[in-house]
């Protein structure tokens, strides 16, 4: 895929599985050119070799990277320019929920400050640093697209999710805004994708009592699969998504309207 004489070229985080993995899938299979980078080596590694077998290791540039270590984020986006050339597309995917013992959500009392530092570190700070190394090219191209992977969690009352998630995503929409107004004028779009209860790792066993309260609410009768917020991501990353700005898109069926 292309843009004027350009190959589409999209970074994703958390790259190596759930929405991250289904997203570099979709966006290869549409032509892009997809670097991402994950946390766990072992994963990232058996994502990469899964990958390059589907799809030719000129599509898929993948690294371990701990999204905390600012100097490990500069040193991946150096790569990738080195690579590839710089990116134009930027889905900022990776996140943590931590959960108490039982599985459930940390009571918001019993959230150290340290897990809320942690998780502010990943699932806010992240994105930032991210945007921040991809936004004087796509700025100077006059076009560019940056996804931000929020949560029903930060739309609407926290069911599952713990206060520090929360707020984690919650905060997501206020960089949206200082983004999009930064963005004014030159062409690069900024939007939140908002999923609900969809089947990863992170939510457990399909048949959880999480997740069986989670279907009780949701009016399309399904759960959600990674697919489903990969499809709206690899819209609003398209040429055709160009007058799409500053929206949160709720992928969810319908749980942000139930009772």
């Amino acid at each position: 895929m292309t843009v004027g004489a350009r190959e589409r070229i999209a970074v994703v985080t958390g790259g190596s599985s759930g929405i991250g993995l289904s997203t570099v899938r979709r966006l290869v299979s549409e032509g892009y050119k997809v670097a991402f980078f994950g946390q766990t080596p072992q994963r990232v590694s058996a994502a990469g070799e899964m990958l390059i077998s589907q799809f030719g290791e000129d599509a898929i540039f993948y690294r371990s990277v701990d999204i905390n270590e600012a100097t490990a984020i500069v040193g991946f986006f150096d790569e990738v320019r080195s690579y590839w050339g710089p990116p134009d597309t930027l889905i900022c995917n990776a996140g943590v929920s931590p959960k108490a013992k039982d599985g459930k959500a940390a009571a918001f009392v019993e959230t150290s400050i340290e897990e809320w530092n942690a998780v502010l570190s990943t699932n806010l700070i992240g994105p930032v640093l991210c945007c921040q190394r991809v936004l004087p090219d796509l700025i100077k191209w006059r076009f560019g697209r940056i996804v931000l992977v929020g949560s029903i969690a930060g739309r609407t009352l926290p069911r599952l999710a713990g206060s520090a998630y929360t707020a984690s995503k919650t905060a997501l929409s206020g960089c949206l805004r200082s983004l999009v107004s930064t963005l004014g004028g030159t062409g690069v779009t900024a939007n939140i994708v908002a999923p609900g209860h969809i089947v990863t790792e992170m939510t457990g066993p399909i048949d959880s009592d999480s997740n069986r309260d989670a279907l009780s609410r949701i009016p399309v009768g399904r759960l959600g699969s990674p697919d489903d917020v990969a499809t709206v991501i690899a819209f609003l990353a398209s040429e055709n998504a160009g007058f799409i700005n500053g929206a949160t898109i709720d992928v969810n069926g319908g749980e942000y309207v139930s009772p």
